[in-house]
């Protein structure tokens, strides 16, 4: 026990004598080393701790290596106390070893390819330089976004698809290609997704951070991130594929701007995603229906071996799509744009590449940067649908703001319950400002309610002009797919804006002709599938509504059962109710 017990004084003592005898705390040193060397345990422990370094070992069969490895480890963990430099470089070293080794072993692989072209760079370099450039790579994440924040015009980007399309993939490599993440983080999940044998899967996981989705590899809940170009600032919203989630990706799809509409390439998953069942179809429509004007369609997972970045089975996929897409109400000449891509590698993302050389057309991120400037009207009345809200030092709600513009201390109105509130804080993409415009996606900090009042659905007015509140109106409503009649007492799941609310069609006005316009004069007893007819609904509860010509984006709703979206509607006319 007696070398135990004087460790820590020889410890103490090399404190205070630090700033005097260099030499006496060499010689302490040594002390130390030899006192540390008999136990049993530490061996073990420094055989253990170096977990990231164990590929380095297996590299180096040698064992004497292996113990002198050890031994090092000890010295350093020694010193530790002393120098906090030392652990620095302690656990810097391993990061170069990792970085250069999945390119040993996957030539040509993913998680190679994974880092895309600035990574290929980096590890020809020496070390040194290579501990540089990770110091750096997070540096440009957040500053430049604070200046810049109020003038780039805001979009939002969703991206729909069938589940495994690789959204949540090409989401990740987006943010790392714009230095939204950097390259250590991307490497923590590399290695806990190689522990889960889930080696692909480590870009999505910038996305999905909740263990459920990390473990399913599915995404559930809509995921938010942002990312800047020279010109625009850009939200992501990375929806879920899943049939079951479909609600969720209505509430994204409705925040949206824009719509990337994700496809495998690979043989038999763009075939599954588009046939009857699949969620390429059943996004597409909905994308429309929630107000996504501009359509890019993403053709991904070029590079697998079963596709090869072959123009034959791009051609293919568009050429499936392009009806499908012209019948949901796309105009494929104006509002649709195909792109080849491979989200796992980063290929056609931010820089063109070699292997597709019958693409002539912008990468990704570039053509982003290039679309037109979307027209906002930011002296309209306020107009704020809640997506979410949650309690952190009084009620906070999120949402994207349709039209009007929001400042700090301003008084609004929450519909449809009437309460009068106080914004205390404002927050754009996590970014905190005094005002904001119409399509930026905001965080708030009201004063003056209470978390539980408030239900998803809600609208934020200002008070001079509140949005229409009722339970009963009349729409005009395209039957997409049921299999039976539709007759009035039919009930169904209504989302209108960020709302969902239970419907009723409570009467059938007239029939609509497709093609001509015309209305029947005679009411319908029932309507099917692919007819268009004019209905009145009752919803179980108040929400807020607009007619489709004041307020499009107010104004548009689809209709759901079982699962499936079974019509999509527009609002004409607000009926008062009867006392």
């Amino acid at each position: 026990m007696d070398p135990r017990d004087t460790a820590p004084d020889s410890w103490e003592q090399e404190d205070d004598v630090e700033a005097t005898l260099d030499g006496q705390l060499e010689s302490a040193f040594t002390n130390l080393n030899v006192n540390a060397k008999p136990f049993v345990p530490n061996v073990n422990a420094a055989e253990f701790v170096p977990a990231f370094v164990m590929k380095s070992h297996s590299e180096n069969l040698d064992s004497a290596v292996a113990v002198e490895k050890i031994s090092t480890m000890e010295v350093s963990e020694s010193v530790a106390p002393v120098e906090n430099g030392d652990t620095e470089m302690t656990t810097e070293e391993p990061w170069d070893q990792k970085d250069a080794e999945p390119n040993e072993e996957e030539p040509g692989g993913g998680s190679c390819g994974d880092r895309g072209p600035a990574v290929a760079a980096t590890t020809e370099e020496t070390a040194p330089e290579m501990m540089e450039e990770e110091e750096e790579t997070p540096a440009p994440k957040v500053p430049p976004t604070q200046p810049d924040a109020p003038k780039k015009e805001h979009i939002n980007v969703v991206f729909i698809g069938h589940v495994d399309a690789g959204k949540s993939t090409i989401g990740g490599q987006i943010m790392y290609l714009t230095g939204m993440v950097d390259k250590r983080t991307l490497e923590k999940y590399e290695r806990e997704a190689k522990e889960k044998n889930r080696e692909t899967w480590y870009l999505s996981w910038a996305l999905d951070t909740n263990q459920e989705e990390r473990d399913k590899g599915k995404t559930v809940e809509v995921g938010r991130a942002y990312f800047e170009t020279d010109k625009k600032h850009f939200t992501i919203l990375d929806a879920p594929g899943h049939k079951s989630f479909v609600p969720n990706m209505i509430g994204g799809a409705s925040q949206a701007d824009l719509a990337v509409l994700v496809i495998s390439a690979r043989k038999g998953e763009f075939e599954t995603g588009f046939e009857k069942g699949g969620q390429t179809r059943e996004h597409a429509m909905l994308a429309k229906t929630a107000g996504v004007k501009h359509l890019i369609v993403l053709v991904n997972k070029m590079d697998d071996p079963t596709v090869n970045w072959s123009l034959e089975r791009y051609e293919e996929c568009k050429e499936k799509l392009v009806p499908f897409l012209k019948k949901v109400g796309f105009n494929p000449k104006k509002d649709i744009h195909f792109m080849p891509c491979s989200g796992l590698t980063g290929a056609n993302l931010k820089e063109s590449t070699d292997m597709c050389s019958w693409y002539t057309g912008l990468p990704f991120i570039p053509h982003l940067d290039s679309l037109p400037n979307f027209n906002r009207s930011s002296d309209g009345p306020v107009r704020l649908p809640i997506v979410d809200k949650y309690k952190d030092m009084g009620t906070v709600i999120l949402g994207k703001l349709e039209s009007g513009s929001i400042s700090k201390a301003q008084q609004l109105v929450m519909m449809p319950n009437r309460h009068v509130v106080e914004v205390l804080s404002l927050l754009s993409d996590d970014v905190e400002t005094d005002d904001a415009g119409p399509g930026e996606n905001l965080k708030l900090r009201l004063k003056g309610i209470e978390e539980e009042e408030i239900l998803p659905g809600f609208i934020l007015c200002n008070a001079e002009n509140l949005c229409h509140s009722g339970r009963t109106f009349d729409a005009q409503i395209v039957i997409i797919e049921h299999k039976s009649i539709i007759c009035p007492g039919y009930n169904a799941v209504l989302h209108i804006h960020t709302c969902i609310e239970e419907v009723q069609i409570t009467a059938l006005i007239c029939l609509v002709d497709k093609k001509t316009g015309e209305k029947s004069k005679t009411r319908p007893r029932f309507v099917k599938q692919d007819q268009v007819c004019i209905a009145r609904l009752r919803t179980a509860g108040t929400i807020c509504l607009e007619t489709f010509k004041d307020f499009p984006q107010m104004g548009r709703f689809t209709l759901r059962d079982e699962g499936k979206t079974i019509a999509i509607g527009k609002v004409l006319k607000l009926v008062a109710e009867r006392d």
